[in-house]
């Protein structure tokens, strides 16, 4: 059995329980991929990261799901930023993390156990456009629920995501998952992003259609493109996103833009730490 400093953080909230969970598991350059897979699955979360060491970076942040690792995402870059800030006893830091997309800088202003921190992502890539009316019954919804006008494409900053937008927040909360219809209607399994807007903010949620099926409380990787989206379209240069209000997880997720990419930013709140034992 190996030992590993252990950290559970909740992502994108100031309240513990709130915002999304996320398991960090240090000092694990001899974990092997089949042991980070179990213990993912074993955490049961969204997300379970694994920090090694890198050459040209300060860490590798390694992003597990319960069925696979994921070359990029939001929350998992910004707790394991704390969580590593926590490890090394630094309160002001930015770090120049690995993940399978390349090197990215993540800030971390920490105060005790409680933090804020953001990243600057990836510049964002533009995907196809759909037909939103060929979506909204996928996700038990009606054509008079769509947003006029809006439009409906994939867009990713690492990790892609459908940019659906909605007419208000009525009509995203009375959305419905439905993996089947949703995977028949989104080509390349894209996970999908419900929005509506509101003022600078938006009220959003994730349908996961890759990987472990669901919806996820916050999700970074997708406001980020929902930002990028909405410069393209509209010239928005900075949003809010509250999201998994639906799941009683509330998150909240500040997205700017700076010089042509988004850096998304939020609270993070470390809930427990601890040894963990690993074979």
């Amino acid at each position: 059995m190996t030992r590993h400093p252990y950290t559970l953080l909740d992502v994108f909230t100031d309240t513990p329980l709130a915002g999304n969970a996320l398991a960090v598991v240090h000092d694990a350059d001899g974990v092997s991929d089949a042991t980070m897979l179990a213990f993912a699955r074993e955490t049961r979360l969204a997300e379970t990261t694994f920090v090694q060491s890198d050459d040209d970076a300060d860490y590798r942040n390694r992003i597990w799901t319960v069925t696979e690792e994921v070359p990029f995402a939001g929350h998992p870059s910004l707790g394991t930023a704390v969580a590593v800030a926590l490890e090394r006893g630094e309160t002001s830091v930015t770090y120049r993390q690995r993940t399978q997309v390349g090197v990215q800088p993540v800030s971390v202003k920490r105060d005790g156990d409680r933090a804020r921190a953001s990243i600057l992502q990836p510049a964002a890539e533009f995907g196809p456009e759909l037909r939103i009316q060929d979506v909204l019954p996928a996700l038990g919804l009606s054509a008079r629920d769509g947003a006029p006008g809006g439009l409906c494409r994939v867009v990713s900053t690492g990790l892609p995501a459908l940019m659906v937008p909605l007419s208000d927040r009525d009509a995203v909360a009375r959305a419905r998952y439905d993996h089947p219809a949703l995977d028949a209607a989104v080509p390349g399994g894209a996970n999908v992003y419900l929005y509506a807007l509101e003022a600078d903010e938006a009220r959003a949620r994730m349908f996961v259609t890759v990987g472990p099926e669901g919806e996820d409380p916050a999700t970074g990787s997708a406001a980020g493109p929902l930002l990028a989206h909405l410069h393209e379209t509209e010239g928005r240069t900075e949003l809010t996103v509250r999201q998994g209000v639906e799941m009683g997880r509330p998150s909240r997720l500040d997205c700017t833009l700076e010089d042509g990419q988004v850096r998304v930013g939020g609270d993070v709140i470390v809930v427990a730490t601890g040894t963990l034992r690993l074979p």
